[in-house]
């Protein structure tokens, strides 16, 4: 069953690896991963739909929020939160069938992007299950090329994220030097 994982971690390389690693190590199939960095530069926020037995959830998450870079893990896939995907197509339609086109893109909220003698170049967004139906219309009026983005998630828990700041690696504090000394 699909899992929809949302990570912030910090925007440093190597970051990316180690959260793809732990999963393909784990054999599970990751259907989409999106990264984009956050309002603040030295922070991205991953989103990461994988494909896991429920049962494991939990531990998947635990193991991420193990990481190193990875300040929060988030499973979204039962809680409040909207998720969203973009998709876009090429459609080469006749000209008999440009109008019916335009009225199905309008239906589903795409728009058009480009156009030409061909056909057209339409944008969506919506949750995934949506975008797969309006693919399948858009099949019925012509050859299509489909570019899909990974699904981006966000909670619409009213949760304030609470990050303990770094702890200096390499220089003891006072009190570990006095631990050490009294020993």
């Amino acid at each position: 069953m699909l899992q929809i994982i949302s990570l912030l971690v910090e925007n440093k390389p190597g970051a990316l690896m180690r959260v793809t690693g732990l999963l393909s190590a784990r054999a599970y199939n990751i259907e989409s991963l999106t990264v984009a960095r956050t309002l603040d530069p030295a922070l991205s926020r991953m989103s990461i739909v994988v494909d896991v037995e429920p049962n494991l959830r939990s531990q998947v998450i635990k193991q991420m929020n193990k990481l190193v870079n990875v300040l929060q893990a988030t499973d979204l896939t039962e809680s409040p939160a909207v998720c969203r995907e973009m998709a876009l197509l090429r459609i080469r339609a006749t000209m008999p069938s440009r109008a019916a086109v335009l009225k199905e893109a309008e239906i589903f909220g795409a728009r058009v992007v480009d156009q030409s003698t061909e056909g057209f170049a339409l944008e969506a967004t919506g949750d995934p299950e949506k975008l797969d139906e309006f693919i399948d219309v858009m099949r019925s009026y012509g050859e299509i090329d489909v570019i899909r983005s990974g699904s981006v998630a966000v909670s619409l828990e009213a949760k304030r994220l609470r990050l303990a700041p770094p702890v200096p690696r390499g220089n003891p504090s006072r009190q570990e030097e006095e631990a050490v000394e009294s020993k």
